[in-house]
């Protein structure tokens, strides 16, 4: 395989720009441009469009770049685990994460993580808590949707969905709700967030929603909601199955908000210790989307 371009291809696409993508490669600008026009005329297609004040991708770019992101970040940690067990990294990288995601699907990735990497230790903490990260000498925190901690950097690992469901029986004996307006009329399952968010009209809503039962366990609130209780608004990594089964419905679609992130969170430092580094890297690389 032939990787001259495709690197500079994925940069440039992402700052939309050639000398954010110089800069972000260490290269200059005639080189990455050189390579960018040697890659298209090889594949024999145009993949950017350039103009004087930006550069965009054509559809034809748009599909190669989500072909080759995963390939060059695939590249990028092979390198650096490379170098980093050339290197001998050690020490031990404290991390926080939400009880039901950091059993599901962090904590399998800590294991792998420490199978390739015998000299660094981990000391996972699962809670839902939102825990001070200097308080409690967290390295990185891992985080779900909406995210207020401005004076953290944040890496987005992938993304969750949220589903507002009930159990066929509940909507038999209750009715289905069509409208934000008719959750008034419903006993919704609440959780630690009692608003409910939604996407009307392109634009953001939160609902204050009230019910018989409120919990901090999105594990009680899917037995309720299949028990038929009442609604509740849910991740995906907890409602999937139920969904797939059948045991719950999706109720009010057209008001699904968008998408939110899962977030690797830490803390400002002029140079990020190699060890947190590589571990973030491993989760951007092999976290699966939630389903």
């Amino acid at each position: 395989m032939d990787w001259t371009g495709v690197s500079e291809f994925v940069a440039v696409a992402e700052t939309q720009s050639f000398t954010a993508a110089a800069d972000k490669l260490g290269s200059s600008v005639v080189n990455v441009s050189r390579k960018v026009k040697a890659l298209e005329q090889r594949l024999g297609v145009k993949l950017l469009q350039r103009t004087t004040r930006k550069v965009s991708l054509t559809e034809m770019g748009q599909q190669y770049y989500y072909d080759c992101k995963p390939l060059v970040e695939g590249l990028a940690l092979a390198e650096l685990n490379v170098s980093n067990i050339q290197h001998g990294i050690s020490g031990q990288i404290r991390v926080t994460a939400p009880v039901t995601f950091g059993e599901r699907y962090i904590a399998p990735l800590v294991n792998e993580f420490l199978a390739l990497h015998g000299q660094i230790e981990v000391d996972l903490v699962l809670t839902n808590q939102k825990l001070d990260l200097i308080d409690s000498s967290i390295d990185v925190a891992i985080r779900l949707g909406h995210l207020n901690d401005s004076n953290l950097i944040a890496k987005k690992l992938a993304t969750r969905q949220m589903f507002v469901c009930a159990s066929p029986d509940y909507i038999a004996t209750h009715g289905e709700p069509h409208t934000l307006s008719e959750l008034a009329m419903h006993q919704c399952l609440v959780g630690s967030n009692q608003y409910w968010r939604f996407l009307q009209q392109g634009k953001g809503r939160n609902i204050r929603v009230n019910g018989r039962l409120k919990c901090n366990s999105g594990v009680s609130l899917l037995d309720a909601a299949i028990s038929g209780l009442g609604l509740a608004q849910l991740p995906d990594y907890y409602v999937g199955d139920a969904l797939a089964r059948g045991d719950l419905v999706e109720v009010l679609p057209s008001y699904r908000d968008k998408e939110e992130g899962i977030w690797a969170l830490y803390g400002h430092n002029r140079a990020l210790p190699s060890k947190l580094d590589l571990f973030i890297r491993f989760l951007q690389q092999h976290i699966k989307k939630p389903a």
